[in-house]
């Protein structure tokens, strides 16, 4: 299996300059300690051929959520939301990234 893990650095909102400095350096190293240590275990499953995709990212209170991007067996997503628990790290719950809410599409 191959896990990539993204740091979104752009947001809802805006802080400060030396704050959003700060905060993205944090987010980089964060993602790449996930990917590297924390799911590192996970490379031995499944096929060689399937993904594990998560984002993660800030939320207005600045808590880091993540969210699992593409369809993974249920073993592997309970083990990305255990280990991002023990971590501390929120469930990212918005609707799936670049994809327009039907309610808000305009039919002709």
């Amino acid at each position: 299996m191959t896990v990539t893990v993204l740091p979104i650095l752009k947001t809802d909102f805006k802080p400060e300059k030396p704050l959003a400095k700060v905060m993205n350096e944090r987010l980089i190293r964060l993602a790449k300690e996930l990917q590297d240590v924390h799911f590192k275990p996970l490379t031995g499953w499944g096929f060689p051929n399937d993904d594990l995709v998560v984002y993660i990212s800030y939320n207005p209170k600045y808590k880091v959520r993540f969210r699992i991007v593409n369809d993974v067996p249920a073993d592997v997503e309970y083990f990305v939301a255990e280990c991002c628990g023990r971590l501390g790290f929120i469930l990212w719950r918005a609707n799936a990234i670049g994809v327009q809410n039907e309610s808000s599409a305009e039919y002709h």
